[in-house]
């Protein structure tokens, strides 16, 4: 009996935690690990990222004074009502926004599919011509927006720009570009096609890469033609591709603001000009806050811009998701 008790009394079970409540300590300290791990990247992303979102907002519900909190006044939803206001001009600015989305998006997705289309054969190749091709339709993107913008002031100039200059070489009538209410949207848009071609050729090129070369044999097997080997092989592979295209354009196309400011600036600057023409929503906010010095106003659009723009982005998401084919 003796010998039974000391043997029970010596069992390492007994003076061990279980089985569980180590696991549990084993989570907990990793858990611990991982929160130190992160916390410094999450101290940034609190201080310069969510940290002034949330003041933003808090900013949209008063009269904003530099001096801070205890300097302004509390309007409520004041900023908010005005923006309704047809004589505000933020409706105006969220139309001439919503029709540049729907200029560009489609025309970026088009011309960088095709741009890829044609250097499809190349993917794989290594050659100087090759090589400064691709160098040439990739460089703008990488280049500063300002400068470039700059240089297509004067291609766009009514005067002695290139723009007119090629027009008169066909028989066309001179057009006014960026001094014509009609015009100088679609001169903005020409410049940030060009611009951010690069970007999206390169995107299509790593989704057409990525095809596996016995689908589209099999498609010319079964005889498929160009035509239909493109509609029913290539672009279901290419669509999540395109989707993040889509996705991608449209949020920056819906912030689109350095070229819009340096080309439609005029003699006093601020953008968006002649006649309000190219006032989107990102230069109507610049002028509100850094022009007039409505702060609180300008917080207000920031935030209805933010919320318009993660409701555009959900519906793509969802309504993309559906014509998406991963395979």
């Amino acid at each position: 009996m003796q010998e039974n008790w000391n043997t029970a009394w010596d069992r390492p079970t007994l003076l061990t935690p279980s089985k569980g409540a180590g696991r549990a300590l084993m989570r907990s300290r990793k858990a611990v690990s991982g929160w130190l791990l992160v916390l410094p990247a999450l101290g940034i992303l609190t201080l310069f990222t969510y940290g002034p979102a949330l003041l933003v907002v808090a900013m949209s519900f008063y009269h904003w004074s530099l001096g801070g909190f205890q300097d302004s006044q509390w309007v409520g939803a004041l900023h908010y009502r005005e923006l309704l206001n047809p004589i505000s001009g933020f409706l105006k600015s969220l139309s001439v926004t919503f029709y540049y989305v729907g200029i560009m998006v489609p025309a970026t997705v088009a011309l960088g599919l095709g741009v890829a289309w044609l250097f499809r054969g190349a993917v794989h190749k290594s050659t100087p011509w090759l090589t400064l091709t691709r160098a040439a339709v990739f460089l703008p993107y990488i280049t500063p927006a300002i400068a470039t913008s700059i240089i297509w002031v004067f291609i766009f100039n009514p005067q002695f720009g290139l723009a007119n200059a090629a027009l008169k070489l066909f028989h066309l009538p001179a057009l006014g570009w960026l001094v014509s209410s009609t015009w100088a949207l679609p001169a903005v848009m020409v410049n940030n096609l060009w611009h951010n071609l690069g970007f999206t050729v390169v995107l299509f090129l790593a989704g057409l890469s990525n095809i596996p070369g016995e689908a589209v044999e099999a498609a010319w097997l079964d005889g498929a033609n160009s035509w239909q080997t493109f509609r029913y092989v290539i672009l279901p592979y290419l669509s999540p591709v395109t989707l993040m295209v889509v996705i991608l354009t449209t949020i920056q196309a819906m912030q689109a603001f350095g070229s819009i400011y340096a080309m439609t600036g005029g003699q006093f600057g601020g953008g968006g000009g002649p006649l309000n023409s190219t006032t989107t929503t990102a230069i109507y906010l610049y002028k509100s806050a850094f022009i007039f010095f409505h702060y609180g106003y300008g917080a207000a659009v920031s935030v209805v811009l933010f919320a318009v723009l993660l409701v555009m982005t959900i519906v793509q998401k969802q309504v993309g998701e559906r014509y998406t084919s991963y395979q």
